[in-house]
C-alpha cells in the first residue's frame, strides 16, 4: 500500500468515525473469508459496517474524533464494525460471537462513552431503533383504536337490535 492509498483509507476512516454513532472493536482469530464474508452480509443488512484496518492507520484516523479513547483497544488483529443505528453493530458483532469463537469482542464506544466487552454485550441486548420505532407506533396507535371501538359500539348495539327485532318479525 502505498501513501496516497493509506491517506485515503484514513480519511475515509476519519469520515466514518465522524457519521458513526457506534464503534465495536473485535479481535480476528482466524477468521476464514467465508466467515468474514458471512459477518459482513450480516452486518450489511442490519445497516452496519465491518471493516478490518491497520492499527496504525486506524490510531492516526481517530485522532481528533469523539472516539479517540478507544485507540488502546487497537492491538493485535483488530476490525472495526460501526453503525449509526447505537444497536446494531453491537447486535450483530455479539450474535456473531456467540456462535464462533474466532472473533471476539475487545470493547468500543457509543459517543463519548467507552464500553467494555459487557458495555456491548448490554448494548446489544437493547431493541434496535426500528423495534424502538414500531413499538412507539403501537403505543401511540392503541389508544386511537380503543377510542374508536368505544365511539362505534353504541351504535352496533343499536344495529344488533334492529337486526334482531326485523327477524323476529319476519319470523
Amino acid at each position: 500500500m502505498d501513501r496516497s492509498q493509506k491517506s485515503d483509507l484514513v480519511d475515509q476512516l476519519k469520515t466514518v468515525f465522524t457519521e458513526t454513532s457506534v464503534v465495536v472493536v473485535t479481535r480476528n482469530h482466524g477468521l476464514s473469508v467465508d466467515q468474514s464474508t458471512d459477518l459482513r452480509n450480516k452486518m450489511r443488512d442490519a445497516g452496519a459496517q465491518f471493516k478490518v484496518a491497520k492499527n496504525r492507520l486506524a490510531l492516526i484516523a481517530l485522532d481528533g474524533t469523539k472516539y479517540k479513547p478507544i485507540g488502546d483497544l487497537l492491538t493485535g488483529p483488530t476490525a472495526l464494525a460501526t453503525s449509526s443505528d447505537p444497536v446494531a453493530a453491537a447486535k450483530v458483532a455479539v450474535d456473531f460471537a456467540k456462535t464462533n469463537d474466532k472473533l471476539e469482542i475487545v470493547g468500543g464506544a457509543m459517543g463519548d462513552t467507552v464500553l467494555d466487552v459487557e458495555g456491548i454485550k448490554a448494548l446489544a441486548a437493547l431493541p434496535s431503533l426500528d423495534e424502538l420505532r414500531a413499538k412507539i407506533v403501537g403505543l401511540v396507535q392503541a389508544p386511537a383504536s380503543k377510542i374508536a371501538r368505544t365511539v362505534n359500539e353504541p351504535g352496533a348495539q343499536l344495529a344488533r337490535v334492529f337486526a334482531a327485532y326485523g327477524a323476529k318479525d319476519a319470523a
